[in-house]
Protein backbone atom coordinates (compact mmCIF):
# COMPACT_ATOMS: atom_id res chain seq x y z
CA UNK A 1 0.00 0.00 0.00
CA UNK A 2 1.26 3.47 -0.93
CA UNK A 3 1.36 5.99 1.93
CA UNK A 4 1.96 9.70 1.55
CA UNK A 5 1.53 13.07 3.25
CA UNK A 6 -1.13 14.03 0.71
CA UNK A 7 -4.62 12.57 0.35
CA UNK A 8 -5.08 13.47 -3.32
CA UNK A 9 -2.55 14.07 -6.09
CA UNK A 10 -4.11 15.96 -8.99
CA UNK A 11 -2.74 15.52 -12.51
CA UNK A 12 -3.48 18.69 -14.48
CA UNK A 13 -2.71 20.21 -17.87
CA UNK A 14 -0.41 23.11 -17.04
CA UNK A 15 -0.49 24.24 -20.68
CA UNK A 16 -4.20 25.02 -20.37
CA UNK A 17 -4.89 28.44 -18.84
CA UNK A 18 -8.33 27.41 -17.55
CA UNK A 19 -6.89 24.29 -15.91
CA UNK A 20 -3.98 26.22 -14.45
CA UNK A 21 -6.33 28.86 -13.02
CA UNK A 22 -8.35 26.19 -11.22
CA UNK A 23 -5.19 24.52 -9.90
CA UNK A 24 -3.81 27.86 -8.64
CA UNK A 25 -7.09 28.35 -6.79
CA UNK A 26 -6.79 24.91 -5.17
CA UNK A 27 -3.11 25.47 -4.36
CA UNK A 28 -4.00 28.70 -2.61
CA UNK A 29 -6.60 26.90 -0.47
CA UNK A 30 -4.37 23.87 0.25
CA UNK A 31 -3.42 25.06 3.75
CA UNK A 32 -3.24 21.54 5.23
CA UNK A 33 -1.08 20.24 2.38
CA UNK A 34 -3.45 17.36 1.68
CA UNK A 35 -3.34 18.00 -2.08
CA UNK A 36 -0.37 17.36 -4.33
CA UNK A 37 -0.11 18.44 -7.96
CA UNK A 38 1.55 17.00 -11.06
CA UNK A 39 1.66 18.87 -14.38
CA UNK A 40 0.93 16.44 -17.22
CA UNK A 41 2.27 18.92 -19.78
CA UNK A 42 5.73 18.97 -18.16
CA UNK A 43 8.53 17.53 -20.30
CA UNK A 44 9.12 13.90 -19.48
CA UNK A 45 5.82 13.35 -17.67
CA UNK A 46 5.08 9.62 -17.83
CA UNK A 47 1.48 8.77 -16.87
CA UNK A 48 2.30 5.06 -16.61
CA UNK A 49 4.65 5.82 -13.70
CA UNK A 50 1.54 6.77 -11.70
CA UNK A 51 -0.64 3.93 -12.93
CA UNK A 52 -2.55 6.11 -15.38
CA UNK A 53 -3.57 4.12 -18.44
CA UNK A 54 -5.79 6.68 -20.18
CA UNK A 55 -4.74 10.06 -21.57
CA UNK A 56 -4.48 12.55 -18.68
CA UNK A 57 -4.76 15.42 -21.19
CA UNK A 58 -8.33 14.41 -22.11
CA UNK A 59 -9.86 14.33 -18.63
CA UNK A 60 -8.52 15.30 -15.22
CA UNK A 61 -7.03 12.48 -13.19
CA UNK A 62 -6.04 12.18 -9.55
CA UNK A 63 -4.44 9.56 -7.38
CA UNK A 64 -5.65 8.75 -3.88
CA UNK A 65 -3.06 8.16 -1.19
CA UNK A 66 -3.63 4.39 -1.53
CA UNK A 67 -2.71 4.54 -5.24
CA UNK A 68 -6.24 4.38 -6.67
CA UNK A 69 -6.75 6.55 -9.77
CA UNK A 70 -9.95 8.58 -10.12
CA UNK A 71 -11.08 10.83 -12.97
CA UNK A 72 -13.53 13.54 -13.93
CA UNK A 73 -15.88 15.30 -11.55
CA UNK A 74 -14.90 12.96 -8.73
CA UNK A 75 -11.47 14.64 -8.74
CA UNK A 76 -13.07 18.05 -8.19
CA UNK A 77 -15.51 16.77 -5.56
CA UNK A 78 -12.64 15.31 -3.54
CA UNK A 79 -10.28 18.25 -4.11
CA UNK A 80 -12.87 20.78 -2.95
CA UNK A 81 -13.60 18.64 0.09
CA UNK A 82 -9.87 18.57 0.93
CA UNK A 83 -9.68 22.38 0.91
CA UNK A 84 -12.84 22.85 2.98
CA UNK A 85 -15.17 23.70 0.11
CA UNK A 86 -16.82 20.32 -0.35
CA UNK A 87 -20.24 21.85 0.24
CA UNK A 88 -19.92 23.72 -3.07
CA UNK A 89 -19.69 20.55 -5.13
CA UNK A 90 -21.61 18.19 -2.82
CA UNK A 91 -24.78 18.47 -4.93
CA UNK A 92 -22.84 17.13 -7.95
CA UNK A 93 -22.50 13.86 -6.05
CA UNK A 94 -26.17 13.46 -5.19
CA UNK A 95 -27.81 10.46 -6.91
CA UNK A 96 -30.06 12.37 -9.31
CA UNK A 97 -27.57 15.14 -10.12
CA UNK A 98 -24.36 13.06 -10.25
CA UNK A 99 -24.89 11.47 -13.70
CA UNK A 100 -25.78 14.85 -15.21
CA UNK A 101 -22.82 16.61 -13.57
CA UNK A 102 -20.46 13.85 -14.69
CA UNK A 103 -21.70 14.06 -18.28
CA UNK A 104 -21.47 17.87 -18.24
CA UNK A 105 -17.87 17.66 -17.05
CA UNK A 106 -17.05 15.08 -19.76
CA UNK A 107 -18.42 17.39 -22.43
CA UNK A 108 -16.58 20.36 -20.94
CA UNK A 109 -13.30 18.39 -20.74
CA UNK A 110 -13.64 17.32 -24.35
CA UNK A 111 -14.12 20.88 -25.58
CA UNK A 112 -12.24 22.85 -22.87
CA UNK A 113 -9.55 24.10 -25.24
CA UNK A 114 -12.10 25.40 -27.71
CA UNK A 115 -14.19 26.87 -24.90
CA UNK A 116 -11.09 28.54 -23.46
CA UNK A 117 -10.23 30.00 -26.84
CA UNK A 118 -13.69 31.58 -27.06
CA UNK A 119 -13.33 32.93 -23.52
CA UNK A 120 -9.93 34.41 -24.25
CA UNK A 121 -7.93 31.71 -22.44
CA UNK A 122 -6.39 30.01 -25.42
CA UNK A 123 -4.81 26.60 -24.97
CA UNK A 124 -2.71 24.79 -27.53
CA UNK A 125 -5.20 22.75 -29.53
CA UNK A 126 -4.29 19.10 -30.23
Amino acid sequence: MIMSAWNLKIFFDGACPMCSREIRFLMGRNKKGTLAFEDTSAPGFQPQAFGISSDPQRVIHAQLANGTIITGMEVFRRAYKEVGLGFLLAPTGWPIIKPVADICYSVFARYRKKIGKHLGSSCPLP
